[in-house]
This record gives C-alpha cells, structure tokens and sequence, in this order.
C-alpha cells in the first residue's frame, strides 16, 4: 500500500517493532472478523469506538466521528458489494502516535473508484465520501489488491484536527 501525505503505509515497521521504549501506550495494531452481513456495519462501528476508548487514544471529536463515519461506509461496501465472493470481511485499526487508520478487507477482486457527485443518484457516493472526510483532515486513503486477489481499503486520519 502506499501512502499520500505523511501518514505512514505501515504503522509499525521493524526498527518501530523493536524499539518500544519511545511508542505511547496506545499505540498498536488491531485487528477483527466479521459476517458480511447487514448487522456487521454498526458492531463493527462500536468495536472501533470501544477500541479507541479502551486504548485512551486522544482523537479529537470531529475525527472520531468522521472515523467512524468511515468505518461505517467502508464495511457497508463490502457488505453490500463483495459479500457473494466473500462471506466475511475483516477490519484492521492501526494507531500511530499521531495518527489512526482503518482498513476493511474482503476476498472480492474488484476494486472501486470513487463515485463522482451525481445528486439524482440516492447512494453510491461512499468512497466519494471516505476520500472528502480524509482529505479534510488532513490524511490519506486508497485500495490496494491483497495477495489472495482479494482488496483492502484503507483510511488513515491525523488525531488531532488539521488547523
């Protein structure tokens, strides 16, 4: 995967991995399963809440519901577009000292674009949405094939509210 801004691809290399002394307490990568189904969206949604809490990251209110928001769009896709060739999906949040990205992962081989605004159409603007929430704050977001053939689609977002 790669990157766009200064929100790393990679949110603990090596050299992160063996010197621990400097991370913060928070900082980690986690990662989950679920259905592909409807009732995946919001548990996987609370999942990211509780994790976030649990861990005592201080992510600004605006980015966390804009995370959120996120999170909701991208699993809402894999349910609603990848669930025939991939009955199960998984979600990965990765926290960086500065930063927290979520990604959502399914076995489907297609990977989609970013619809462009079209205000007669009633849906289908998901991944128009990820990218203007990210760009917004400052942050980055794109999909990458997995080596399955499967895709990941990820957003990464700064904690703190760009100025």
């Amino acid at each position: 995967m790669e990157s766009r801004g200064s929100v790393p691809a990679d949110p603990v290399s090596h050299e992160e991995a063996v010197s621990c002394k400097d991370a913060v307490s928070y900082e980690g990568v986690w990662r989950f399963t679920a259905p592909s189904v409807d009732l995946s969206v919001p548990r996987s949604r609370h999942a990211v809440r509780d994790l976030l809490d649990r861990q005592g990251v201080p992510i600004e209110e605006d980015v966390l519901q804009g995370l959120l928001l996120i999170v909701s769009e991208l699993v809402t896709n894999a349910v609603k577009h990848a669930a025939v060739l991939s009955p199960e999906l998984a979600v990965e949040v990765a926290i960086g000292a500065d930063w927290v990205r979520v990604s959502v992962e399914d076995d489907h081989p297609y990977r989609p674009t970013a619809l462009e605004t079209d205000h007669a159409q009633t849906g289908g603007r998901g991944l128009l949405l990820v990218r203007e929430i990210t760009a917004q704050a400052g942050g980055g977001c794109d999909v990458a094939h997995t080596a399955s053939g499967g895709k990941i689609i990820w957003a990464a977002l700064p904690l703190k509210t760009r100025l």
